[in-house]
This record gives structure tokens, sequence and C-alpha cells, in this order.
């Protein structure tokens, strides 16, 4: 099978890809912005934060410099998300279930651990993407794109970080 070729029931990871490096060219071009998704959750924490305690979070230094708003990265995770779902409709990878088959060979079928797992992992990816300076996007695409040392550190730790958590996790 040559590298263009695919047959798999999902979309091409090849097409995918020159896709997204097309966005990419795109954004820089029309808004002089990296793609990056990290900021959508301090703006989420903002819009949390004005609910539950506004003064606490309008004396933020963060905050200050960047109110929480509904701006172009925000409605890009938003895309994301509405663009996974299409991914998955029309490329029969669409599963209608809370627990994939083989988190529950080895974890077993406790939702709760799931969750707590899912959210865990989320906060400490957020802690992560704003302690680098950036998500996976951002430096996986864009950083490496603009040929920035950091980002290719970045990306290449992300890739051996998911190695080291996919050998023992696929090898059970």
């Amino acid at each position: 099978m040559n590298a263009l070729e695919y047959t798999g029931p999902a979309w091409s990871p090849y097409l995918v890809g020159a896709g997204i490096g097309m966005l990419s060219w795109l954004t820089f071009y029309f808004s002089d912005k990296p793609i990056g998704a990290s900021s959508f959750y301090a703006h989420i924490a903002g819009f949390l934060g004005k609910r539950i305690a506004p003064r606490r979070t309008k004396s933020l230094a963060y905050f200050k410099e960047k109110p929480p708003r509904v701006g172009w990265g925000f409605v890009f995770v938003l895309a994301i998300v509405a663009g996974a779902a299409v991914a998955a409709l029309t490329g029969g990878e669409f599963a209608n279930q809370w627990l994939h088959p083989m988190w529950r060979a080895r974890f077993g079928d406790s939702l709760i651990l799931r969750a707590a797992i899912g959210v865990g992992g989320g906060m400490l990816m957020a802690l992560g993407a704003r302690l680098a300076g950036g998500c996976t996007s951002g430096h996986g695409i864009s950083g490496t794109l603009q040929l920035n040392p950091g980002s290719w550190i970045t990306a290449i730790c992300l890739f051996i970080g998911g190695i080291l958590v996919a050998i023992p996790l696929f090898s059970m």
C-alpha cells in the first residue's frame, strides 16, 4: 500500500494532516496568530470566575491583561468539537458508548473511575499547557511549522510520553 492509499473506515490521516497544515497556513495568513487551544480553558475559568467570585477574578493579573471573552480561539475549540463529531459520523467511527471495550478489559466497568481519570488527566494537560506556554496543537502544529526550538522539544517529549504510556496500556 502506498502512503496516500488508506483503506480504514475513518478519514485518511494523510488528507487530514494536509488539511491541518493548510488550516495553520490560512490562520497565520488571515489572523497572524498560531493555532492553539489552551487559552480556551483560561477563558472558561475566567467566565466561571466572573460568576462565582467576580471581584477576585477581576483582580487577577492574567484577567486584567486578557479578560475572558469569546474570541477566535474560543470558537476554534468549539469548531474542533463540531469537526470531531462530523468526522466520527461521516468516517464510520461514531460509537455511542460510555466506556471503550479496551477500557473495560483493562480497568473494568466503573464509569466513576473513567470520569476521575479523564478529569484528572485533563487538568494535568491544562496545567502542562499553561506551564509550557501552549498546548499540543500550539506547539506541535504552529510552533514546529515556525521552526521554534521549544516547540520541537515539546513535540518530541509529547511523543516520548505517549509511547511510555501506550506501551504498558496496550501490552496488558
